[in-house]
């Protein structure tokens, strides 16, 4: 049932939901397929434009590294000294495939031609009306479009050329041309639309044709004229040429002295477009039919392969929510369900393992190492402040609440640990036991309060006393405290014993009815053994008491040793 239920809910709304998809979608692109065109055109013309912005710049780039280099180069500055028309022929070939230009010029220091590479044989005209030529002259290297007598439309560099001494010896042009036929089919294969050069507002050069008939020589309307090339705009709208619709842009070139000359012109027929995304539509209908069967047929698969890992995690989850943490959510792969299993197996693993840490906790403390504690911090979110708990009630079950060190349980449960180390290790272990001289007399005197506030300090006094992380101290009862002293002979345990009897001794105890301060002593019985595992704690403990015993009975505030030495 939960299968079918499933899948129901998925199928049914998903096949509509493709049927309505693909049926809507449909019907609004043949609606929209005209205005669509449109716009997949002037979408189209933008990416043209902006291309053949790149190019440009592209060429002043080529045009200027061209001019710059062949300036610089020994054989030019050595064949321009020289006159050597021949040697700077030479160099025009390299220095034309190596930069991607279309021609050179070579000028003297007067601005006459040397030598070029269209009409090589033209030299001896003076071209000191073109502007990068006069800059080149006045030591500037600049770059511009430009018209000349020989070419109608390009962009030009021009470089000075100096002798090895710094002296101006003359100019280095370089450019590429865009009034040639050869230039425009160039560009159309480039842009994939039609294009055309203007000079002025005559076209120079140009893709459209038909049956013969070309737009070479035809000008500009007289509005575009006004826009593009007295006004310097960019202009794009719809343009008509042998009786087909285009989408046109058209781009004034600026000369140096920002007036324009000439434009660019892109065009885009509209009925081209228009057929292809009829063709487009008709295709797109057919196979969005035939992807929609398939995607039926796939649906109940890939429902199928979802379903099952759902399933298998809901299972799962019953079993977890039953108590079993044993159960390993085993759901592969990176989709939403195999995040999911992920996401249900991190749970798992966190209250596994924090219940672990718990047990583990627990033993160590029933083996008497009461300072193991789990590591909350590990804990994220509400399962740190559950850690948090169980810390708090393990603490509360095996330390004193009022001095905070272990209490009779707690000495218990380590007592046997160090004994049965002890014994593995053939190493001894001393035993104090402290127990506060007449302190039924101090609470009469001074209060169960002041009497309170004393064991504490006492507890901390031997706390501070103890100077190992293995040395352990509990409150046995009432007055009476234990310290276990692992690795420690009865030399050891009795420096440690009246080090402690001394500080004790030494405490001021401030109290409201003695303005002088109270004085509190301690008795302590002393034992040390080398425990074998047969023996017993009690008569270990036994003999620390008969020494406590004694102490009292010699006078009280000293220590006394009971076992061997």
């Amino acid at each position: 049932m939960v299968k079918k239920s499933f899948k129901a809910k998925i199928v049914i709304p998903t096949i509509i939901i493709l049927v309505t998809l693909v049926v809507g979608i449909n019907i609004f692109l043949l609606i929209r397929s005209s205005t669509l065109s449109d716009t997949l055109v002037n979408e189209k013309l933008a990416a043209n434009v902006n291309s053949l912005k790149f190019y440009l710049d592209d060429c002043k780039a080529n045009s200027r590294a061209a001019a710059i280099s062949m300036a610089l180069s020994p054989e030019a500055i050595e064949a321009i000294k020289e006159r050597d028309v021949f040697a700077i022929a030479g160099l025009f070939s390299f220095m034309q495939n190596l930069h991607r230009v279309d021609f050179f010029t070579i000028c003297d220091n007067e601005g006459t031609v040397l030598a070029r590479t269209y009409e090589f044989d033209s030299f001896g005209e003076s071209i000191l009306n073109q502007q990068i030529i006069k800059d080149a002259l006045n030591y500037q290297i600049s770059t511009h479009f430009e018209s000349s007598t020989h070419i109608q439309v390009a962009v030009s560099t021009g470089a000075p050329v100096f002798d090895t001494d710094g002296t101006l010896i003359g100019v280095v042009s370089a450019g590429i041309r865009f009034d040639t036929d050869t230039k425009v089919e160039e560009l159309k294969k480039l842009f994939n639309s039609e294009v055309a050069i203007f000079s002025g507002d005559t076209r120079i050069a140009a893709t459209i044709s038909e049956n013969g008939q070309t737009s070479i020589g035809t000008t500009l309307d007289p509005q575009m004229t006004e826009i593009v090339i007295r006004n310097k705009q960019e202009y794009s709208g719809d343009a008509v040429f042998f009786g087909k619709r285009y989408i046109t842009y058209f781009m004034p070139l600026l000369d140096a002295q920002e007036e324009a000359f000439a434009a660019f012109f892109l065009g885009i027929p509209v009925a081209e477009i228009t057929v292809e995304l009829s063709k487009s539509l008709r295709t797109g209908i057919i196979l969005g039919l035939c992807g929609l069967a398939v995607s039926i047929v796939l649906l109940f698969f890939i429902l199928s392969s979802i379903s099952e890992p759902i399933i298998k995690l809901s299972k799962d989850m019953n079993h977890f929510a039953d108590g079993d943490l044993s159960i390993n959510i085993n759901v592969k792969g990176e989709d939403e369900v195999g995040l999911l299993g992920k996401s249900l197996q991190k749970a798992t693993n966190v209250i596994h393992k924090l219940l672990g840490d718990i047990k583990h906790m627990i033993a160590e403390h029933e083996k008497g190492n009461t300072e193991y504690y789990l590591d909350s911090t590990e804990f994220n979110g509400e399962y740190r402040i559950l850690a948090d708990s169980v810390l708090l009630l393990v603490s509360l079950g095996m330390r004193d609440p009022l001095t905070g060190i272990p209490n009779r349980r707690g000495f218990e449960n380590r007592l046997p640990m160090e004994w049965y180390r002890a014994a593995r290790e053939k190493t001894p272990l001393s035993i104090l036991i402290i127990d506060v001289d007449k302190f039924q007399n101090f609470d009469e005197k001074f209060g169960y309060q002041q009497g309170d506030v004393t064991l504490r300090m006492i507890a901390k006094t031997i706390k501070q006393a103890l100077k190992r992380m293995i040395d352990f101290a509990a409150r046995w009862d009432g007055e009476k405290f234990m310290v276990l002293l692992p690795i420690t002979n009865s030399a050891g345990a009795l420096i440690i014993a009246e080090r402690i009897r001394a500080a004790i001794e030494g405490l001021t105890l401030p109290c409201a009815d003695d303005s002088q301060g109270a004085k509190i002593t301690v008795s302590i019985g002393v034992n040390t053994q080398i425990p074998a595992l047969e023996s017993s704690k009690d008569i270990f403990i036994s003999v620390g008491e008969d020494a406590l015993l004694k102490a009292k009975e010699t006078g009280r505030n000293r220590v006394v040793f009971g076992g061997e030495a």
